[in-house]
């Protein structure tokens, strides 16, 4: 029928991304094609469905129009997606947090976090903080904190009302990118120069400037990928910017050349294993080069 049954459907708690909801019939397909309302404006772009069929079965969720327009308006000017933050965890309050802390509210933004070093730290900012309100809007619960974090530009100030016990306290507080953004590799590269053709990736040698960018880096050599081109082969669905290429096949990978002739050794058809990094944990990575 159309109808749009939630303009706001979190599916995992505290997840800073919402859809919104509809029975529209979204099949594959579909997804990123608009969904618009009656008049033909573009209110969300589709992007996926819950199905046991795999086809259309009335649950078809997209990313809202406002969302979409700020990621446009960010590649438009920056060529990526830059996300901002201030340095904290964010959790939403719930009855039973309030009961066992002894908060004065049991609904609202506390601080769960405050990383050493960051404009929050340096603002004054503390772990057990309650976020009253940002710029003068109320803030109810730690995805609505983030994502109005996402939308401000690198630079920006915020205004924060923060509860402490008794105390109301107003901190003026920087906002900087996230440093666990994959894409902001994405601009350190070019394609003559980073490209890998036969896993269809944009890949960094592993230097000091990057060495400083990745926490936890297991391994002082290899290729971080920068980027995952849409027409990737076998390993499309598996490498993801962020990643660390550290072996193919067991032979070590010290940098863009050595990974580059790695592969070369390959026909189409051979097994290809990657021992990779990922969010700090090695793993095995297998699929079959099908050129």
């Amino acid at each position: 029928m159309g109808v749009i049954s939630s303009v706001a459907r979190q599916l995992r708690l505290e997840d800073p991304m919402v859809y919104i909801q509809t029975d529209t019939p979204i099949n594959p397909g579909n997804s990123g094609g608009p969904l618009v309302d009656t008049n033909g404006r573009v209110v969300g772009i589709n992007t996926f469905i819950l199905s046991q069929s795999g086809g259309n079965e009335g649950l078809g969720f997209s990313v809202p129009s406002n969302i979409a327009r700020n990621i446009y308006l960010q590649i438009r000017s920056n060529s990526r997606v830059r996300r901002g933050q201030i340095g904290v965890h964010a959790q939403t309050i719930t009855p039973v947090m309030a009961a066992g802390l002894k908060l004065s509210r049991d609904w609202g933004v506390i601080i769960g976090d405050v990383y050493p070093n960051s404009p929050a730290a340096i603002a004054g900012l503390k772990v057990g903080d309650i976020i009253f309100s940002m710029d003068g809007k109320l803030m109810e619960n730690g995805r609505q904190f983030d994502v109005n974090l996402y939308r401000r530009n690198l630079g920006d100030k915020v205004q924060l009302e923060v509860l402490r016990g008794d105390e109301r306290l107003n901190l003026t507080v920087e906002v900087i990118e996230r440093d666990d953004d994959p894409d902001r590799f994405l601009i350190m590269t070019n394609p003559k120069d980073n490209l890998i053709p036969r896993l269809g990736i944009l890949g960094l040698d592993i230097n000091r400037r990057i060495e400083e960018m990745i926490p936890r880096l297991r391994k002082r050599f290899g290729v971080l990928v920068a980027a995952v081109s849409a027409e990737m082969p076998d390993a499309s669905g598996q490498l993801f910017p962020g990643d660390v290429i550290f072996e193919v096949n067991g032979v070590e990978v010290t940098g863009l050349t050595s990974l580059r002739g790695a592969l070369e050794n390959l026909r189409p058809g051979d097994a290809a294993v990657l021992q990779i990094q990922r969010q700090g944990r090695l793993q095995y990575m297998t699929f079959k080069l099908d050129k």
